[in-house]
């Protein structure tokens, strides 16, 4: 297990790729052979943590989204604007590589997704997640994430209740 210091930064086609196994072949699929285009095509924004220069230790996407304001609980649905969606941003792909767990690696990219997205020019009422399975769903719910009533393993974070750093 590395205890190597981590820099967060855009992703760059430069870092280290090949190197990278989160333990799940699509997420590591996904950084080697799309990622790139991706962000060529402006769909999806990549930030990783970095280990020993540019070795990837994480990474995570963020990508524009909306909700719909039905989908919202109640109680919160009904302090917003009577329009049929809202605007949010969507987390994708939160992955760290096996030789880096353990380190509070996830929780620090998570950080970071949510501090990119309260600090954003760009007005959003949310950072939404899908949690991959019930163990994903909990790791979100400790960070504050409350899930949608119909769909509990869609996530969401209202941003008014971030302090941007």
């Amino acid at each position: 297990m590395s205890r190597a210091p981590f820099l967060l930064a855009p992703f760059d086609a430069k870092y280290d790729r090949a190197a990278f196994d989160s333990g799940s072949e699509p997420l590591n699929r996904y950084l080697r052979e799309q990622v790139s285009q991706d962000i060529r095509r402006r769909v999806a924004a990549c930030f990783v943590a970095l280990a020993d220069g540019n070795r990837i230790a994480g990474y995570y996407i963020l990508a524009s989204a909306s909700l719909l304001l039905t989908d919202l609980p109640a109680r919160i649905g009904k302090k917003l604007p009577r329009y049929p969606t809202v605007p949010a941003v969507r987390m994708g792909r939160l992955a760290v590589d096996q030789a880096f767990k353990g380190q509070g690696l996830g929780g620090a990219l998570l950080a970071d997704a949510i501090d990119r997205a309260a600090c954003s020019e760009i007005a959003a009422f949310a950072l939404i997640v899908d949690a991959k399975d019930a163990g994903a769903a909990a790791f979100y719910r400790h960070h504050g994430f409350i899930a949608l009533p119909d769909s509990p393993l869609t996530l969401f974070l209202p941003l008014a209740t971030v302090k941007p750093s």
